[in-house]
C-alpha cells in the first residue's frame, strides 16, 4: 500500500511516518454506491475512527485545504491525520484496515497479489458508479454529462 503525504507531520521513531489515529474518507455523495459504502462503514466497529465527508464539499475543503478536491470526486480518497493520502485500491484497503472485523483482510489485500485483486474490485465499482451516474443524469434530463464534471455542486 502506498501513500502520498500532503502535509508535514511529526515523524515517529527512526523517521518513520507517524501512526494513523484518524482517517478522513472522502466519498462522492452523488453516487448511490458510494453512499451505500459510507453507510456500511459507519455501521462497522472502527479501530481507527473514520470521518466520512462528501468529496468536493465545503467541509472537505475546510479540513483539507491542500488537497486536489476535483481529483477526490473522480476517485475515492482517504487522508490520514499525519497527511498521508491514499487513493483508489489503497484507499479501500486503508478503510478495511481501520475496521475491526476487516483488518486481517486488509493485510492480505495489502500484498502485491492482494492489491491486484483490490484494484480489480475498485475498477468494477468505478464502472458501476459511472453507469449509475449516467443513469441519474438521464433521469434529471441531463444527457451531455461533459458539462458536469468535478465542478458540479456537491451536497454538504
Amino acid at each position: 500500500m502506498t501513500a502520498t503525504a500532503v502535509a508535514g507531520g511529526d515523524r515517529g521513531v527512526g523517521g518513520d511516518a507517524p501512526a494513523v489515529r484518524r482517517l478522513t474518507v472522502l466519498y462522492d455523495a452523488r453516487c448511490r454506491l458510494c453512499v451505500f459504502v459510507r453507510d456500511w462503514l459507519v455501521r462497522q466497529r472502527q479501530l481507527v475512527p473514520l470521518d466520512l465527508v462528501p468529496a468536493g464539499s465545503q467541509e472537505a475543503r475546510r479540513r483539507l485545504p491542500g488537497l486536489d478536491h476535483s481529483a477526490t470526486l473522480e476517485e475515492i480518497t482517504v487522508v490520514g491525520d499525519g497527511g498521508q493520502v491514499y487513493t483508489g485500491a489503497a484507499a479501500w484497503v486503508t478503510c478495511l484496515w481501520a475496521l475491526d472485523a476487516y483488518r486481517p483482510l486488509s493485510h492480505r489485500l495489502g500484498t502485491p497479489s492482494g492489491m491486484r485483486l483490490a484494484r480489480n474490485a475498485v475498477l468494477a465499482a468505478a464502472k458501476y458508479r459511472a453507469a449509475q451516474l449516467r443513469q441519474q443524469f438521464a433521469e434529471q434530463g441531463v444527457y451531455d454529462t461533459t458539462a458536469c464534471d468535478s465542478t458540479c455542486a456537491v451536497p454538504d
